[in-house]
């Protein structure tokens, strides 16, 4: 029986032959940090279910507001159709009964002295309804060139009662515009008269806020003043147009 030989070592393995190419380089363990890193939260996107119950949600509150307003407006309009019924309101009314010119004279400067005697006769044609009038401001005018100011005192203006009202307008020394002066100076000036004021209504113990009117009044023609006698105005009794001036917050109308 033959006996078995055992290699005493192990052949010691041959590097393989050198072809250029670099070895890659050794792995290293990985590090504490990298080993429990934790993954990017993500946030799960919205059900369709909650997006469809916010839209529902907006759209009825939506439709509440609309509701709401157009009720609102109804309300006001059923409240100003009693109040018309009941009431029957109608706007003052203004005429002017006389002008008189006892002063008009115009300087070689271009300077403007005048005094106008004015009467005015102011109505409430209402039944139930009471105008308080602040302080008016009244200005005359010709061809655009301020030839009187002055002023009337405020007063309660009661149902169906006729006040009349006068006052003495006039300028010192004021500057015309020499485009006008030729028609200061002819024989008979064209005049016009503008009253601005605030007013509110009483109805019993109820006070409104006041809001602010103007008179207008045109169409006049005032003879100047001649030899110690005041020019009258030859068209008397006209009836001026009052509007309401509201203002919103900086614009008037």
């Amino acid at each position: 029986m033959a006996d078995r030989v055992y290699p005493t070592a192990k052949p010691n393995p041959q590097p393989p032959a050198s072809t250029g190419a670099v070895p890659p380089p050794p792995a290293f363990p990985a590090t504490k940090s990298q080993m429990y890193q934790r993954p990017m939260y993500r946030p799960p996107a919205p059900s369709k279910s909650r997006r469809r119950s916010r839209g529902s949600c907006c759209r009825c509150l939506c439709c509440w507001v609309v509701i709401v307003i157009i009720l609102l407006i109804l309300l006001a309009a059923i409240a100003g159709a009693i109040f018309y019924v009941l009431y029957r309101p109608h706007r003052p009314t203004f005429t002017v009964s006389s002008i008189q010119l006892s002063k008009f004279n115009v300087s070689s400067s271009n300077l403007l002295t005048s005094s106008l005697d004015l009467s005015i006769v102011a109505r409430n044609p209402n039944k139930k309804l009471v105008f308080l009038y602040d302080d008016f401001t009244v200005s005359m005018t010709s061809n655009g060139a301020d030839v009187g100011d002055g002023s009337i005192p405020g007063f309660r203006h009661d149902a169906k009662n006729t006040t009349i009202l006068k006052l003495t307008a006039g300028v010192s020394g004021q500057s015309v515009d020499p485009s006008v002066v030729s028609d200061l100076k002819k024989s008979t000036v064209p005049l016009a008269l503008d009253l601005e004021t605030k007013a509110g209504v009483k109805i019993g113990s109820l006070k409104t806020k006041k809001v602010g009117i103007k008179v207008h009044c045109e169409g006049f023609q005032a003879s100047a003043p001649a030899k110690g006698k005041p020019g009258v105005a030859a068209t008397p009794d006209a009836v001026c147009q009052v509007k309401l001036r509201v203002k919103i917050w900086k614009w008037t109308f």
